[in-house]
């Protein structure tokens, strides 16, 4: 159509560059240009050094400046978020109200994602090998644990121990203990840690139901517990490493 040799070089592959970003987001140009080196490498074995090239890296760092847009990040909870949520249980509140609080609680202090504690709207791409299990519940003075078995960061599948400590005036083990108090009355037999009044693992919906009535603003989602639990750490005076 263009009138463009096929073979794939600097040249060409720059071109391929810059019409796509024009078209789409600059940021996935890049696996663009990986799944054409896939295809085109058996019949072209230089395509790889090509997409390398420094004409070609060169061509992509300018239209990451030229059509490049802001990241978009939700707004992370405040402590008072939690307290509001924590004020709002009673002797009589449901099984599915201390399960959201407790995992309120447990992610704004163990900085988790929602995915880390819940499961996927979608059936197909559920994977119940990453949820986490009632056995692995520890205790300790200052708090409890439990294990993650694996998450999208781990490359090697090992997991990680989960530590929830007391943040200030925050105190999430007696809600922990209520939460795991009224799971025995739902199950002694489902192996997973979180579970909803129904017997099963809560999904990412079920979760964001519940926090739209604790705070309506869109601007907040369920990544907002990891931003702000790392935020009051901050506040806290603790060491940027140890954040990280």
């Amino acid at each position: 159509i263009h009138q463009m040799p096929i073979t794939p070089t600097p040249d060409t592959l720059s071109f391929f560059t810059i019409y796509m970003s024009a078209h789409i987001n600059p940021r996935s140009v890049g696996t663009y240009l990986s799944g054409v080196c896939n295809k085109l490498e058996p019949y072209f074995p230089e395509v790889r050094a090509n997409r390398f090239s420094h004409l070609v890296k060169r061509s992509l760092a300018g239209c990451l400046k030229r059509y490049g847009t802001l990241t978009k990040r939700k707004l992370p909870l405040a402590r008072s978020h939690l307290t509001t949520a924590i004020s709002s249980l009673t002797s009589d509140s449901s099984h599915d109200d201390l399960l959201f609080i407790t995992m309120l609680c447990t992610g704004f202090c163990g900085l988790l994602r929602l995915g880390e504690l819940s499961v996927p709207d979608n059936k197909k791409i559920r994977d119940y090998r990453k949820c986490t299990t009632y056995a692995s519940v520890t205790w300790s003075d200052d708090g409890y644990g439990f294990d993650l078995p694996f998450h999208k960061a781990d490359r090697f599948f090992e997991g990680n121990k989960i530590k929830i400590l007391r943040r200030g005036s925050l105190h999430p083990a007696p809600i922990f203990i209520r939460y795991l108090a009224s799971r025995r009355n739902v199950s002694k037999i489902n192996p997973y840690l979180w579970i909803t009044s129904r017997n099963s693992v809560p999904t990412r919906s079920w979760f964001m139901t519940r926090l739209r009535r604790l705070e309506p603003d869109s601007s907040f989602a369920g990544q907002s517990m990891r931003a702000g639990g790392a935020t009051a750490m901050a506040e806290d005076g603790c060491a940027p490493h140890l954040i990280q």
